[in-house]
């Protein structure tokens, strides 16, 4: 099952909005074919493995890293092709919280006459597709904060100067934990600021690019932003009473333009109703790249599962922008606690990933 989930890897930069999955079939301890799902739309783990092991999968154990799919989506049902393929048993790291599987996979398998166990490993497996699992559950995606930050918690200087604030190493990082997520997230701030492109940057083309969203009330964003020329769809998020007088040329320069609802303060969108657009739109993880100002809103919303911290051996001072200034709280137990899951050095930079809690 290791060798499985090691496999599903191989899905994780385009396997969006579909989970990543692994399979390796076995016999008397020889392996006769293996498969990663790397696609939506394309063959599922357990058919590339069923295809490599021809008919010497009659009596097999098939080791996959989800539940086999019962219900005909994108491709054919996976436990159909198992029970005519003769497989003799399948362990299973996890159920699939898909409504439309949820036990249904598992149980035509065993009607079948297939023995079924489970789980097996399945802590690892629903990290895998944490996003997945979170959107299936919630009906919201996971929601990841990316900041690169000085020693002091702050992320810029006091004029908004923040490149480049870790060095080339955690940069790179940054480009793989991009490619990973199925959008991007940033405030307009951002985008008059800095600029970004938000595409990663991988030494090959991925077969899937993260849509590019920008969260921007009155609909500031330049037609020339660098984002709309670089690869992947863009979103710009807007309130649905901004003046859309610049609406057309953002359309005529590649945007989706989405209207929500403006929030309760009365400053920005929704969150709630941002959370139930990306949903529909089968968003699985969410990456957030933000300034204090949104990461804090997020923190307050109680809407952030991961925090992912890049931090550079320098201070930038008492008038810098800090990475959040959530709150205020007037109780200790009133705070959410973090839970270290990574740490990792990068150079001189440290990477820590801090899984809130309650997620935990």
């Amino acid at each position: 099952m290791r060798e499985a989930l090691a496999l599903a890897q191989e899905g994780r930069y385009s396997t969006h909005p579909n989970p990543r999955v692994g399979a390796i079939l076995l016999r008397d301890g020889r392996e006769l074919g293996r498969g990663a799902h790397l696609q939506a739309g394309g063959p599922h783990a357990e058919v590339l493995a069923l295809r490599e092991a021809g008919e010497s999968a009659r009596g097999a154990t098939l080791y996959v890293t989800l539940e086999p799919c019962s219900h005909h989506g994108r491709t054919p049902p996976c436990s159909d092709a198992l029970i005519a393929a003769g497989v003799r048993r399948v362990v299973v790291a996890m159920a699939d919280p898909n409504p439309l599987v949820a036990g249904q996979g598992i149980a035509r398998l065993r009607a079948a006459g297939i023995e079924v166990d489970l789980p097996c490993l399945e802590e690892e497996a629903a990290w895998l597709n944490r996003g997945f699992i979170q959107r299936m559950r919630t009906g919201r995606p996971w929601i990841r904060i990316k900041q690169a930050s000085s020693l002091d918690g702050k992320i810029a200087l006091a004029n908004d100067q923040s490149q480049w604030l870790t060095g080339v190493l955690a940069r790179e990082d940054v480009q793989q934990e991009r490619a990973q997520a199925s959008a991007i997230l940033v405030g307009v701030g951002t985008v008059l600021a800095d600029d970004p492109r938000l595409a990663p940057r991988l030494e090959s083309a991925p077969l899937r690019y993260p849509v590019k969203i920008v969260l921007d009330g009155h609909l500031r964003t330049p037609p020339t932003a660098a984002l709309l020329r670089s690869p992947g769809r863009t979103w710009i998020v807007h309130r649905d009473d901004a003046d859309g007088a610049s609406g057309p040329a953002l359309v005529a320069a590649g945007a989706r333009l989405v209207a929500l609802p403006p929030a309760s303060s009365g400053v920005g969108v929704d969150f709630t109703a941002l959370m139930q657009f990306l949903a529909a739109e089968e968003v699985n993880e969410l990456m957030v790249e933000a300034g204090g100002r949104l990461s804090s809103s997020l923190l307050d919303a109680g809407m952030v599962d991961e925090y992912l911290l890049y931090f550079a051996p320098l201070l930038l001072g008492r008038d810098a922008r800090a990475f959040a200034e959530p709150g205020p709280f007037t109780e200790l137990g009133q705070i959410p606690r973090w839970r270290l899951r990574e740490s990792q050095v990068l150079g001189q930079d440290v990477k820590l990933r801090y899984l809130c809690q309650q997620e935990a």
